[in-house]
């Protein structure tokens, strides 16, 4: 359904090479699993490839588990609202 390829998330992260091949993929399903939680079901919506994206750039970026996340998580919250609305009125229409 998501049309995020491998490639385009190496350009939005700035990422050479195919060392992280791997622990991007597993990235990818994370954050489509993270977004399921929330109530977020998988959507061919930028506003999903973008907390897609979003989600992967900051745990390939912070990999410190102690790290704060507060700033993160006001960010992809918002955007999980809005694919959240979209799901309500896509399934009341």
């Amino acid at each position: 359904m998501m049309d995020l390829t491998l490639d385009e998330l190496k350009h939005y992260l700035r990422v050479d090479g195919s060392e992280d091949d791997l622990f991007l993929a597993l990235l990818v399903d994370s954050a489509k699993e993270y977004l399921a939680n929330g109530g977020v079901p998988e959507s061919d919506k930028p506003l999903y490839k973008l907390a897609i994206m979003l989600y992967v750039a900051y745990h390939f970026e912070n990999r410190d588990p102690s790290a704060k996340v507060e700033k993160f998580n006001y960010g992809l919250q918002s955007i999980i609202l809005q694919l959240k609305d979209y799901t309500v009125e896509e399934e009341s229409t």
